[in-house]
């Protein structure tokens, strides 16, 4: 279940109050009303928060999460970040899996965070890895390389714009969303989880393990399944099951749960079941009406609202 809070406020105890859900040992300090602001936007889901807010105001805080890994990144002209007594680069995000981390600005400041139920990321993790004894260890703070770090803040953009506008009943975009952002997360830290991806490649008889994924996927594409999902249910890591599908039928499992939905979706537009494409669209997954139409158009050879149109005998 996702639910949202967005507000906007300068009511100091209801900021304290908010914050500290996330940030239990931050303090504000120094306030002065004339000039004191909080916007705040989060979307929370059973085992992850994207977090985004901006403050004006002196801050002093400490992170030490339990039972969570936090990855985060503060943005403004003057803060300081550390551990103990090893400072943290401010102009790059930093993950924590329960390592104290403190910061202090005086200034406006741009938060964002994205936080990981420790135990459903490990679960996660594994299944997307294929290895069952990998474990989630933040070696270090800080990303691999300035690489890293850019594709991390390009990744919370666009999971923060995707959060937003997903509903409730999406359940098949947040899977999406939820797997991407652990998975970019654990790509961009050192945290082991290339090694883990490195070791787990699996290379068996490709035929009857594509066939049953295939199944698979035609039997449960209208549910929240990933392709680490689909990879589980063959008994297989999700990289062995890529290779798979390339040597068999020049394919990714992606792509073929992808065009499942599509099925999916044109055979529900098609008996007139639905009210509007976009409605249907969410329904299978696809965040972004456009995009669909265009995906639609290329596998059908007609726009979608021309299926609707007759499958509801206009």
């Amino acid at each position: 279940m996702l639910s949202t809070l967005r507000f906007e406020s300068k009511d100091v105890t209801r900021v304290e109050e908010t914050w500290k859900q996330f940030v239990p040992s931050a303090i504000l300090q120094n306030v002065d009303p004339r000039r004191f602001r909080f916007e705040w936007l989060s979307a929370e889901l059973e085992d992850m928060t994207v977090v985004e807010y901006e403050l004006a105001a002196e801050v002093r805080s400490v992170v030490e999460p339990e039972d969570q890994l936090l990855v985060c990144r503060v943005q403004s002209d003057r803060v300081d970040l550390g551990s103990g007594h090893v400072g943290i680069d401010a102009g790059h995000p930093w993950l924590t899996d329960g390592r104290q981390v403190w910061g202090r600005w005086e200034d406006d400041a741009k938060v964002r965070a994205l936080i990981f139920d420790r135990t459903t990321a490990q679960t996660l993790a594994r299944r997307m890895s294929g290895n069952d004894a990998y474990r989630v260890r933040v070696k270090g703070l800080a990303p691999t390389d300035q690489g890293a770090a850019e594709q991390w803040e390009r990744s919370f953009a666009y999971l923060g714009a995707s959060f937003a506008h997903a509903g409730a009943e999406d359940e098949l975009i947040l899977a999406g969303l939820r797997r991407h952002a652990l998975w970019v997360t654990l790509t961009s830290f050192d945290t082991g989880f290339r090694e883990a991806l490195e070791g787990a490649v699996q290379l068996r008889p490709a035929t009857t393990t594509v066939r049953r994924a295939i199944d698979y996927i035609d039997e449960n594409a209208h549910r929240a399944i990933t392709i680490d999902d689909i990879a589980g249910a063959v008994h297989m890591s999700t990289r062995g099951l890529q290779y798979a599908f390339r040597r068999s039928l020049d394919t990714t499992p992606a792509e073929q749960l992808r065009r499942a939905r599509l099925d999916g979706a044109h055979r529900e537009l098609l008996h007139g079941r639905a009210t509007t494409v976009g409605q249907v669209a969410r329904r299978w997954g696809f965040a972004h009406p456009s995009r669909f139409a265009a995906a639609y158009r290329a596998a059908y050879g007609v726009a979608p609202s021309d299926t609707l149109r007759r499958g509801k005998g206009d």
